[in-house]
């Protein structure tokens, strides 16, 4: 049994409610757009993780992160990229490549939109878990756990950490 931190977009900013969270998760999984080496290594020493770059992360993430990540895990064949799509309307390229790596989950992120739903097409669960940090035009900010547990996919959670602008009117209080 794996409990995942899913989270996306952060664009620089780690929220620490991100963290309470995440307390408990075994592994954190990061869809793209870290957007700092700094978000990077909180994340990594905080908890095991596995991530992939996005078209604001630099060379620097980029030497860190792949663009891709392909693994297995519980019984489940997972591939995460930062760009995609949604089911019914994938990025160019995009369909080739599920029907190439087969995913039983196929995460994403890019879009800033929470949205998890079975593709029927590819028999796969799509999971974008919308955006974490403060750039963008997202009005709520978002995060996923689950667990994965020997082929099973349980407990399910999509988390609303507080609105995008809130926190910037909160911020600028301080």
């Amino acid at each position: 049994m794996t409990r995942i931190g899913l989270i996306s977009d952060t664009h620089g900013h780690i929220d620490e409610r991100i963290l309470h969270y995440f307390k408990d998760v075994d592994q954190i999984w990061h869809a793209g757009d870290i957007g700092t080496v700094e978000v990077s290594d909180t994340l990594e020493a905080f908890k095991p993780l596995v991530a992939v770059y996005g078209n604001i992360d630099g060379h620097e993430l980029r030497r860190i992160h792949p663009l891709e990540q392909y693994f297995k895990l519980e019984g489940f064949t997972i591939w995460m990229t930062h760009i995609a799509g949604r089911p019914g309307r994938y990025s160019k390229g995009i369909p080739d490549l599920v029907r190439l790596r087969k995913p039983d989950i196929m995460i994403c992120g890019h879009s800033h939109i929470l949205k998890i739903m079975r593709d029927q097409r590819f028999n796969c669960l799509h999971i974008n878990p919308g955006a974490a940090g403060l750039k963008g035009f997202h009005k709520m900010r978002t995060i996923v756990r689950f667990t994965l547990d020997q082929g099973e996919i349980k407990d399910m959670e999509a988390i609303e950490l507080g609105l995008r602008s809130q926190f910037n009117e909160e911020s600028n209080k301080s």
